[in-house]
């Protein structure tokens, strides 16, 4: 099994020096080829598919095969950028061999990493995957494969107690050789913190400017996710750190390149964008 380090090394390199990396979802080849021609840094093949492209209200019914599609199809469309593969729920949770397997299988679809959420007993499997070869990178915060715990789509971190859990797990994934942090609808004041004081570089989305880098789902930023199928979308309201920037553009490439420009003068994310 081969993984690209150049590039995964590249990215790494440039978030370390203080540049910031701009990270869409994308889930074929035709949008990853002109994300890469835009010059994106990161394409992120996430297991959000089960609501952009499926319909559902949720991510819980991706499954492998899915993400293994979906991943080839990214990359074939963009050799030379950097492509992460979400471990959908179900894949990862129960044992670390199994897991390995299945991280291994992503990797040999076309992804340079895989992400999977959750920290606690997850510290172990991170571990076990970068013993084992596989560069990993953690997603803490609101995790939408425990949606149904978290009573619904909720900020953590926003008690004394979650914060400290959340930097505790930011840790020890850093600590256990998880390349990159992903934090999700955290406060702002938590994701500088967790950056400034853990070694692997962060990537926040709802998580305030002071991440390492930004993700965004590229339905939100062209503006055209309306809800799950079966919804009206007239009772659809986007979260707080979606911003269109197609409205303001000609075309979906200058679209992404907007982002992108965006996020590197770090006039995205806007204080109306974090919590």
């Amino acid at each position: 099994m081969q993984i690209n380090k150049p590039i995964l090394d590249a990215v790494i390199q440039q978030m370390n020096a203080g540049e910031k990396a701009a990270m869409l979802t994308c889930y074929d080849a035709t949008f990853a080829k002109l994300m890469e021609l835009a010059g994106i840094d990161i394409l992120l093949v996430g297991d959000s598919l089960g609501m952009v492209l499926q319909g559902a209200d949720n991510t819980l019914n991706v499954s492998m095969h899915h993400m293994t599609y979906h991943t080839k199809s990214v990359a074939a469309g963009a050799p030379n950028t950097l492509i992460i593969a979400d471990m959908p729920i179900g894949s990862y949770e129960h044992d670390n061999e199994a897991a390995y397997k299945n991280a291994e299988w992503l990797i040999r679809s076309g992804a340079h990493m895989v992400k999977f959420e959750g920290g606690g007993t997850k510290v172990d499997t991170a571990r076990y995957l970068v013993e084992h070869g596989i560069p990993v990178c953690a997603h803490l915060g609101f995790t939408p494969q425990s949606v149904n715990q978290l009573g619904g789509y909720k900020i953590q971190g926003k008690t004394d107690e979650s914060a400290a859990q959340i930097l505790q797990d930011a840790t020890d994934m850093a600590n256990a050789g998880a390349s990159f942090i992903l934090l999700e609808m955290v406060p702002a004041a938590l994701a500088k913190t967790i950056t400034e004081t853990i070694s692997a570089p962060t990537i926040g989305i709802g998580a305030g400017v002071d991440c390492n880098g930004q993700v965004l789902v590229l339905q939100d930023l062209l503006g055209i996710y309306n809800g799950p199928a079966n919804k009206n979308p007239n009772e659809f309201k986007s979260p707080r750190f979606v911003h269109n920037f197609l409205k303001d553009t000609d075309s979906i490439q200058e679209a992404v390149s907007a982002y992108i420009q965006a996020v590197k003068d770090q006039s995205f994310p806007a204080k109306e964008h974090s919590y």
